[in-house]
């Protein structure tokens, strides 16, 4: 709790250092840059300078939320006639083909330009000092590591920087990245440009070459981020605030749209009803995103219509009480989870909602030579199918999966709120939505509180924490529960930052599943 500032990521060392930031004079804004860059270091497995960003962000002072898609193209070279060519029915999960151009270190510096106070190598400090004399690497990220070091080893450079001594880094050992701290100071020194066209941007290119990909330096240098007006949906008297496609955000408005026809506070938390329905509603929504969801530039997407109550009420009249419906299937897409999301409120009322991802572990698994970045796999949500709207084309961008979200009430921020892992992220919002408007949960309860996670056709995903007899009635209804992994997190983490509107007074929430933590003053 505190009223000048509140922070919240998945790591302390980047809380702290955006928690800094704001004790130096920075705003939300700066803050939040902060934190993500110093992720970059410190969950590298997560997040980087080869991935990309989104975010939503409030400017009380004027009054003005603007939305920011930071989420790189497709090469120029990435047609749909060359893969056909090399015979692939599907772009790779790893490995140079799967390598979109990087868009997070632009976005968050044109976020910084726009609407910090902040230079870059202000917000770079943290991260800087932890690349270069090292951190301790925590359980959890031991742990998501060594699930990764066998893509790690097929890369010599990724197995040379992220596989010291030729394992992962264990619970509690320091870790360091030279080339990565070098790398900053490059940007520090020389700019953005060092990256979209300089000579990071050339050890990129080169890498890209050399291992038989598409990414070429003019792609770089053409690399924009693009300003965008947010999409909002009303839940309950509350106003609902998600980017528009090319990502998901506009999946959780429409389950929003359909469960807000359903009296949920009746219901008991996590019980039969209340998980049939919102799986249900899931369902709905997914066959909307495989179906529409796509680069709005290249694409015809309805997202007046996919988000109107009006749909809505036809997809209602559709979902059955007592039984599970199944889906059609609409081929397969890409299991990412892993997705780092910051919250940022300044002691002003600006709030910076920010969401930043390689995609799966350690994105491609490849990393660009001297460099010590890895460069992210989002070309793999490409379909090569040229019928489907997210079907690749030289410079568009994928249907991606991550997602800020913000909410209002009455014209005032309330909330920025953000939940990582995939295709949980929709999912992710609405329950953690729900468990605060129909629930009257508190932030940490409601960022605590036991999940679900639809994965296809009939199976249901329930986390520990959910009744026995509530598993029980949902088998019977036609649902089928799927098995816990213990190595696998299927649901995701969140974080919060609550604003109260009466007295300026700020909440931080950090998910019990990361290893984050919230922080104020």
């Amino acid at each position: 709790m505190g009223k000048r500032g509140m922070v919240a990521s998945s790591q302390p060392l980047a809380t702290q250092a955006g928690l800094r930031v704001l004790l130096k004079g920075g705003n939300a804004v700066d803050a939040a840059v902060a934190m993500l860059v110093t992720l970059s270091v410190v969950e590298p497995h997560s997040v980087g300078l080869g991935g990309d960003a989104f975010a939503l962000i409030w400017m009380a002072g004027e009054r003005r939320l603007l939305g920011l898609n930071g989420s790189g193209r497709a090469p120029r070279a990435a047609s749909l006639k060359w893969f056909g060519s090399k015979g692939l029915q599907a772009i790779p999960e790893r490995g140079i083909l799967a390598v979109t151009v990087p868009g997070a270190l632009h976005a968050w510096h044109e976020a910084l330009v726009r609407c910090g106070t902040m230079s870059l190598a202000h917000v770079m400090e943290d991260a800087i000092y932890y690349a270069t004399e090292g951190f301790p690497v925590s359980e959890i990220i031991a742990g998501e590591w060594a699930n990764a070091s066998g893509i790690l080893s097929q890369d010599p450079e990724a197995q040379r920087v992220f596989l010291p001594g030729g394992r992962a880094p264990r619970p509690g050992e320091v870790f360091a990245n030279p080339d990565l701290a070098r790398t900053l100071e490059t940007i520090c020194r020389e700019g953005t440009g060092s990256f979209y066209g300089g000579k990071v941007g050339e050890a990129i290119v080169s890498c890209s070459k050399a291992r038989g990909g598409l990414l070429g330096l003019e792609d770089l240098a053409e690399h924009r981020s693009t300003w965008v007006e947010p999409v909002s949906t009303s839940y309950r008297g509350y106003t609902v605030l998600e980017l528009p496609p090319n990502g998901q955000g506009i999946v959780a408005l429409e389950m929003l749209n359909i469960l807000e026809g359903y009296d949920l506070g009746q219901m008991a938390h996590n019980g039969p009803e209340h998980i049939h329905l919102m799986v249900e509603a899931k369902k709905a929504a997914f066959q909307d995103r495989e179906r529409r969801i796509a680069d709005p530039e290249m694409e015809d997407v309805p997202v007046g219509w996919l988000i109107s109550k009006e749909h809505a009420r036809e997809i209602r009249a559709q979902i059955r009480y007592d039984s599970a419906s199944r889906p059609e299937d609409l081929g397969p897409y890409p299991m990412g989870s892993e997705t780092v999301y910051v919250s940022a409120v300044d002691k002003d009322g600006n709030a910076a909602s920010f969401i930043s991802s390689i995609f799966m572990h350690f994105g491609s698994a490849v990393v660009a030579d001297g460099t010590g970045i890895v460069l992210q796999n989002r070309g793999c949500a490409f379909r090569l199918d040229p019928a489907h709207p997210n079907c690749i084309a030289p410079g568009k961008r994928p249907m991606h999966t991550i997602i800020p979200g913000m909410l209002f009430k009455d014209g005032e921020f309330l909330m920025s709120f953000g939940v990582m892992g995939g295709d949980m992220q929709p999912q992710g919002h609405v329950q953690f939505l729900c468990n605060l408007i129909d629930f009257g949960m508190n932030l940490q309860e409601a960022v605590d509180a036991p999940r679900v996670r639809h994965l296809g056709g009939a199976g249901v995903y329930l986390e520990e924490g959910i009744p026995e007899q509530t598993r029980l009635a949902l088998a019977g209804r036609g649902h089928e529960l799927l098995e816990e992994d213990p190595a696998v997190n299927q649901v995701g983490g969140g974080q919060a930052v609550y604003r109260d509107p009466r007295t300026g007074v700020l909440l931080g929430a950090s998910d019990r599943r990361k290893d984050g933590c919230a922080m104020g003053f």
